[in-house]
């Protein structure tokens, strides 16, 4: 599982950070996706993500993708300390 953070320019209101959201769930089968107008970036963590057609997505709806970073992440369950 990795997180992605894509950096999204032309955000002003909550119907754009709705639009983003709703480009990212079209192209990737993400399990918990955050957009923040304030922060100007849209969060989320998937499996396989092809990042080209993620930001081909957004920006289809008008925005612009500045950077996109991509990270490991540990899933953290109920019992996740126990796998130490």
């Amino acid at each position: 599982m990795k997180k992605y953070t894509f950096k999204v320019e032309g955000m002003m209101c909550g119907m754009c950070e709705n639009h983003v959201t709703e480009a990212v769930k079209k192209t990737a089968k993400a399990k918990k996706i955050e957009t923040s107008k304030d922060r100007g970036e849209t969060v989320f963590t998937a499996d396989n993500v092809d990042v080209e057609a993620v930001k081909k997505a957004i920006e289809e709806e008008g925005y612009k993708v500045v950077d996109v970073k991509e990270e490991e992440c540990e899933s953290k369950g109920l019992f996740s300390f126990l796998r130490k």
